[in-house]
């Protein structure tokens, strides 16, 4: 259901037309998709604090309505441990565009997926899943269905990829938490059609999977465009 703090958050991102990951990730919480614990720093000193609640070793990731693609822009610094480098990494990306902020995010691990949405104009919302990092950039490893989904549906995916033996456990690795997945996509598929209107896409990525449950480490979601960012009614 979409809740008035969503409009609130979606409404606020019109202008951009997309919404930054700390609202995007909020947004997920509150339609109980999980994600890792963070805190958004606006000062340096915040951004240790927030790495002193959190604790070592933290993610840090450039906040600024100006930067879509932050790893193109070496805007994301993984497994920092001490305070010396959240500063340096800080006051790097504080140069950035229209900066906003650092989000200060606890590590996350395990196996790599993605799971995104797109409005298609014929068929709708539809929601695809897929191995991460390499398996989705070489491989095209990914299976799609149009939503709502179930946890039949979610099963049918997953045993569709190729790359699906890393999630059963792979030479000694622990099988990922099948029910969490399920849960994970069941709940983003309904979140998709709560939002059919307003968006054109959403994609987590990576979500992190183990044995204990599935974590959405990075999301983005586009909106619907917007007449008044080009100045027309």
């Amino acid at each position: 259901m979409l809740t008035d703090a969503m409009a609130t958050i979606l409404t606020a991102a019109g202008e951009t037309g997309w919404v930054l990951e700390p609202d995007a990730k909020q947004i997920l919480d509150l339609a109980g998709i999980p994600i890792p614990n963070f805190i958004l720093a606006a000062t340096v000193d915040d951004a240790v604090c927030a790495a002193g609640k959190i604790g070592y070793p933290v993610a840090a990731k450039i906040v600024s309505p100006a930067v879509l693609h932050k790893t193109e822009l070496d805007g994301v610094a993984l497994d920092l441990k001490t305070d010396e480098a959240l500063r340096a990494v800080f006051n790097r990306f504080k140069r950035l565009d229209r900066f906003k902020g650092v989000l200060v995010e606890e590590m996350v691990a395990g196996v790599e997926l993605i799971v995104g949405a797109k409005i298609d104009y014929q068929f709708g919302p539809v929601v695809l899943l897929g191995i991460g990092g390499t398996g989705v950039e070489l491989y095209g490893d990914t299976a799609v269905r149009m939503a709502p989904l179930n946890d039949q549906d979610v099963r049918s995916m997953v045993h569709q990829l190729k790359g699906r033996r890393v999630l059963e456990g792979f030479r000694g690795s622990k099988p990922v938490d099948m029910k969490s997945l399920g849960d994970l996509v069941v709940r983003f598929s309904k979140l998709i059609m709560d939002l059919e209107t307003q968006i054109t896409s959403i994609d987590l990525n990576p979500v992190m999977c183990t044995s204990e449950g599935c974590v959405v480490a990075d999301a983005r979601i586009m909106l619907v465009e917007n007449p008044s960012r080009h100045g027309t009614a």
